[in-house]
């Protein structure tokens, strides 16, 4: 017999289904050996692989004809049926992963066949990760409130449902100001915003202040610098450890504007994104001296539960207004000043908006098609982070009650000046 046919297509097929229905077969043993108490309504390894094989004998043997794939998978889900109504009615279970899994693993050949190896390979994936993840997906749902599902629901409106019928002519002429574009930066900033938020609330809820400072940055790093420096007016000791998460919390900012960048001006993005990436490593240096220098200071698990209460959920109605309102003002305001003033207006106007929140002022500036060149673009973008980061050190000072001034300036004097730094000699 030839190598090509003993490597043919079926064969390849075959070992692929009978090896990835054992692996199912043998996750579900151990699962039933793990939870021993509750009742099998089945077999595991040998079952599973003989379903598979199953399905691929009628499945090639049919060939353009369904009509024996069909009947088997009747006769398969007729005998689980049983199989299910005796687990209910004598043992009293409802579950029906195992079933749902079997029938899987039964239309693993088709597929194979009709899609690719490489769908199965994830198919099965899936299967193994949500196998062994049910204590986890309940304590998950255990830990989650009731406004939780809500606030997702919401999300999925304004991006899935109200993003896509929003339509796309200009609101004034030039000003490359639309309906969509107005709700997709709402949307982008709100996602964003979202999926850090629940990162910190539900996978890290008592990671200490390095934590809170991290996930905050891309969140909001003004309001995580504020909850931070009034956290810290109540301390007298592990000061540095407040600082190292300020810092953490710009870190984050720079890397979040970055991927704003990326998001809407893609272009743009690949030719700059080094100056970024440049600040992110300066600002993560001072963040780490901060922390080296006070790391055996340990925030309590008190403090970071009064932390958390602080935060809002970015996904509130009055938020994603709020966010709309300013990304119109800036847009607006900034097509004013580059008709009136030219380019020395926006550069004048990129230092005003620093005391306010920046983002929507910096995806105007990546989104909207200003007649200006991308490096007074880049220019802007960083002289309003500058005078962003201004304000922030003397919140954080403020309502620290001075007790980070020396911390902060020192930071904040380190990476401002090599921000400036480098874009003088970049730009």
């Amino acid at each position: 017999m030839e190598t090509t046919n003993i490597l043919s297509t079926d064969f390849i097929n075959f070992i692929v289904v009978s090896v990835l229905s054992l692996v199912i077969g043998l996750s579900q043993r151990k699962l039933y050996l793990k939870n021993s108490d509750e009742p099998k309504i089945f077999g595991s390894d040998r079952t599973f692989t003989l379903i598979g094989i199953f399905g691929y004998i009628l499945y090639v043997i049919g060939g353009d004809c369904l009509t024996p794939f069909l009947c088997g998978g009747a006769a398969l889900t007729l005998l689980l049926s049983i199989m299910y109504a005796h687990k209910i009615f004598v043992r009293n279970h409802m579950g029906i992963t195992s079933i749902m899994i079997a029938l899987i693993t039964y239309c693993l050949a088709p597929i194979t066949y009709k899609m690719s190896i490489t769908i199965t390979l994830l198919i099965v994936v899936s299967i193994l990760i949500l196998s062994e993840m049910k204590e986890k997906f309940t304590r998950f749902t255990q830990n989650m409130n009731d406004e939780e599902f809500i606030n997702l629901a919401k999300f999925l409106i304004i991006a899935g449902v109200i993003l896509p019928i929003l339509p796309k002519d200009e609101l004034i002429e030039g000003s490359g100001l639309t309906p969509y574009t107005i709700w997709l930066a709402t949307v982008v900033i709100s996602g964003i915003s979202y999926a850090s938020y629940l990162v910190k609330k539900y996978i890290f809820p008592n990671g200490g202040v390095i934590i809170t400072g991290i996930l905050g940055g891309i969140y909001s790093s003004t309001a995580t610098c504020l909850i931070l420096a009034k956290k810290a007016k109540d301390k007298n000791e592990g000061l540095s450890e407040y600082a190292a998460a300020i810092f953490c919390a710009i870190t984050m900012m720079y890397f979040k504007i970055l991927i704003l960048l990326g998001i809407f001006n893609l272009t743009l993005m690949l030719k700059y994104w080094y100056l970024f990436a440049i600040m992110i490593a300066i600002t993560a240096l001072v963040a780490l001296y901060f922390y080296m220098k006070n790391k055996k200071d340990k925030l309590g698990e008190e403090d970071q539960n009064n932390i958390e209460e602080e935060e809002k959920n970015p996904l509130e109605f009055k938020v994603a207004i709020l966010f709309a309102i300013l990304f119109i003002a800036f847009t607006l305001v900034t097509h004013y000043a580059l008709l009136y003033f030219g380019d020395s207006g926006l550069r004048i106007l990129s230092i005003i908006v620093g005391v306010t929140d920046i983002n929507p002022f910096i995806i105007n500036l990546f989104q909207a098609q200003h007649n200006v060149t991308e490096s007074l673009l880049i220019l802007a973008a960083f002289q309003a982070i500058i005078s962003n980061n201004f304000v922030k050190m003397i919140y954080g000072i403020v309502f620290s009650g001075k007790k980070l001034l020396k911390l902060l300036i020192t930071g904040f004097s380190v990476i401002c000046i090599s921000n400036i730094l480098l874009i003088l000699l970049a730009l």
